[in-house]
């Protein structure tokens, strides 16, 4: 598989979670989720070309063919109950697969849509016409990036021009009106996250006819990465099978499913 990556294999699995990175992040941003999930889930990260053992391929053209094309190589994966979920550029293509599967009629069982503002209501960015400082200093001030990675002059020279290529596609997708998702929708966000409020998150909830739940985590942009044990906890809970969000419920930092709003 050109897009997948599976780094624990689990063919008893009843559940596939698969899983997209942040703008410049690769599959391997997952890579320690599955010690983390029941043995009943088997995840899969999308590996985006440009990087790592794909490293030197050409990105789409736009953030709708990356869509298309992941759809295309994840429908012989869905013999079985899936899920997506996406952090921040990656919620934004999970978003769009999950629309292109719903017209297969192979909706998931969930999206997750995590450190992301909802597509209709995101403001325009032009990060990728950034200089090389300008973007280090985005990336620096979002964190989830290395200090060693960006300090060092030819591993940014290796990296920078992947990350730009991403922000070149989340900066010109505009999103497309249309009938709401039949999908349950959870969206995570960070209470001290730079980009996306707890209220853009909660927005996601008018893009979907289905069951909604925002959960707000203590952290910024990458509120995942030191937060992994609890973010996987709450993606692990909504996967259970017959689990229902509540529309309209809000969790405070870092407390799943409290009512309010």
């Amino acid at each position: 598989m050109t897009w997948l990556r599976c780094p624990d294999p689990r063919p008893a699995a009843t559940t596939r979670l698969i899983c997209f990175a942040h703008a410049g992040g690769s599959a391997t941003a997952y890579r320690d989720w599955p010690a983390l999930l029941p043995e009943t889930v088997e995840l899969y990260g999308v590996q985006l070309p440009g990087r790592a053992d794909r490293y030197g391929e050409p990105l789409p053209e736009s953030l709708d063919a990356l869509a298309a094309a992941v759809t295309e190589e994840l429908v012989p994966l869905l013999d079985r109950r899936f899920a997506l979920f996406g952090h921040s550029m990656g919620a934004l293509v999970a978003y769009e697969v999950t629309r292109l599967l719903e017209e297969r009629g192979l909706g998931p069982a969930r999206l997750f849509a995590s450190g992301c503002a909802a597509p209709h209501e995101r403001p325009e960015y032009d990060f990728s016409g950034h200089d090389d400082d300008a973007l280090v200093a985005q990336l620096t001030r979002l964190g989830g990036t290395e200090s060693e990675i960006l300090a060092h002059e030819e591993l940014r020279e290796i990296v920078l021009p992947y990350v730009r290529g991403d922000f070149r596609l989340v900066d010109a997708h505009r999103h497309r009106p249309g009938p709401p998702l039949r999908t349950p929708v959870s969206a995570l966000v960070g209470d001290a996250d730079p980009v996306v409020t707890p209220a853009q998150a909660g927005s996601w909830e008018t893009l979907t006819a289905a069951d909604f739940s925002l959960t707000v985590f203590p952290g910024g942009h990458f509120y995942l990465q030191p937060l992994r044990d609890r973010v996987v906890a709450e993606v692990a809970r909504r996967l259970q099978p017959g689990e229902r969000a509540g529309r309209g419920r809000v969790a405070p930092p870092g407390v799943s499913g409290a009512p309010g709003r």
